[in-house]
C-alpha cells in the first residue's frame, strides 16, 4: 500500500435518455472519517450507499459528497398534485377564517414540498432501480479518481517526510560526535570542575565532590535520548514504507520526536549540542505539519 493524503477532489459527469447528472467529491483533513452529503430531493434514498462506498475506500478526512441531477427538457414533466393542494387550500381557509391571515398566494403553494410532482416522482421501480444503477456507478468512478489523486499527493508527502527523517538522523549524528559529550572531555571537564570546587571550598570532600560530579554528568547523559530518536526514525521510515493509514500512528511518533528533542536542549551544557537541538526541534515541527496531511 502507498501513502495518501487527505486532500483531494473528484467531479464525474453522466447523462441517461431522461437526465444529466454529476457527482462532485472534496476532501481536506480530518481527524476521523467526517462525511457530509448534499443530495437533491428525492435522492435521500442513496445516502446509505454514498456512506457504506465511502468508508470503503477512504479512512480519514473531511468529505463534501454532492450529486446533481437535471431532468432533461424532453423528458421533463410536472404535474399538480391534486390531492395534496386541496387539503393545503382547506387549511389555508381555515386558519384565514380563524387567524385573519392573508390569503394563501398560488406561487407560495406550489413552492411546498409534495405540491408539484415530477416524472421522475411518478416513475415506475424498475425506472428508479436504473437510474440509481447509473448514479452509483458514477459515485464508484468519483471515488475512484479522488483515491488515485490522494495517493498521487501522497506520493509527494512521502518524499518529504523522508527528506525531514534523514535530516533528524544528521542532527542525531552530529549530536554524537561533539567533543564536549567524548568520554575523555567529560572527565576533563567534571576535574576541572571538582578542582576548583575544592580550590574554593578546602573543607569540602573531595570524595563526596566527585561522586556528586558523576550523578550530574549521569543526569546530563543524552546517550538514551539519541537512542531513542534513531528507533523513532526507523519506526516513521517502517510506517511509510508500509502505506496505508498511517497518519494517526505518525502523529504520534512526532510527539515522541518533539519530547526527545526538549529534552536534549534541557540536558545541553555545549553551545553546539544546543544549536543542534534547537535545528533538531525546527525539523521536528516541519515534519509535524506535513504528517497532519497524511491519511
Amino acid at each position: 500500500m502507498s501513502v495518501s493524503s487527505m486532500t483531494g477532489f473528484a467531479r464525474v459527469d453522466g447523462a441517461g435518455e431522461t437526465e444529466r447528472w454529476h457527482w462532485e467529491i472534496r476532501s481536506v483533513n480530518g481527524r476521523g472519517l467526517d462525511l457530509r452529503m448534499r443530495l437533491p430531493a428525492g435522492f435521500e434514498r442513496l445516502e446509505p450507499v454514498v456512506r457504506e462506498r465511502t468508508k470503503a475506500r477512504i479512512d480519514r478526512g473531511s468529505l463534501s459528497v454532492s450529486l446533481s441531477v437535471q431532468r432533461l427538457a424532453s423528458a421533463a414533466g410536472v404535474r399538480v398534485n391534486e390531492a395534496v393542494l386541496t387539503a393545503l387550500l382547506a387549511a389555508c381557509d381555515t386558519m384565514t377564517a380563524s387567524a385573519r391571515v392573508a390569503p394563501p398566494r398560488a406561487d407560495g403553494l406550489l413552492a411546498l414540498r409534495g405540491v408539484l410532482e415530477s416524472d421522475d416522482d411518478l416513475a415506475d421501480e424498475q425506472t428508479r432501480l436504473d437510474l440509481d444503477s447509473r448514479l452509483i456507478a458514477g459515485l464508484d468512478e468519483a471515488l475512484d479518481e479522488l483515491v488515485r489523486m490522494r495517493r498521487a499527493e501522497g506520493a509527494q508527502l512521502a518524499a518529504i517526510l523522508e527528506s525531514r527523517l534523514a535530516r533528524i538522523a544528521d542532527l542525531v549524528t552530529e549530536a554524537e560526535q561533539v567533543p564536549s559529550l567524548r568520554p575523555e572531555a567529560i572527565a576533563a571537564r567534571l576535574a576541572q570542575q571538582v578542582a576548583q570546587l575544592v580550590e574554593a571550598a578546602p573543607a569540602l570532600d573531595p570524595g563526596r565532590l566527585h561522586q556528586e560530579a558523576v550523578l550530574l554528568a549521569t543526569k546530563a547523559d543524552i546517550r538514551e535520548e539519541l537512542d531513542r530518536l534513531a528507533a523513532h526514525i526507523a519506526a516513521a521510515r517502517d510506517l511509510i514504507a508500509t502505506g496505508g493509514p498511517i497518519g494517526r500512528k505518525l502523529e504520534f511518533l512526532t510527539q515522541e520526536f518533539n519530547r526527545e528533542a526538549n529534552t536534549l536542549c534541557s540536558k545541553s551544557n555545549d553551545v553546539a549540542l544546543t544549536r543542534i537541538g534547537l535545528e533538531l526541534k525546527s525539523v521536528v515541527d516541519q515534519l509535524r505539519e506535513q504528517v497532519q496531511n497524511v491519511e
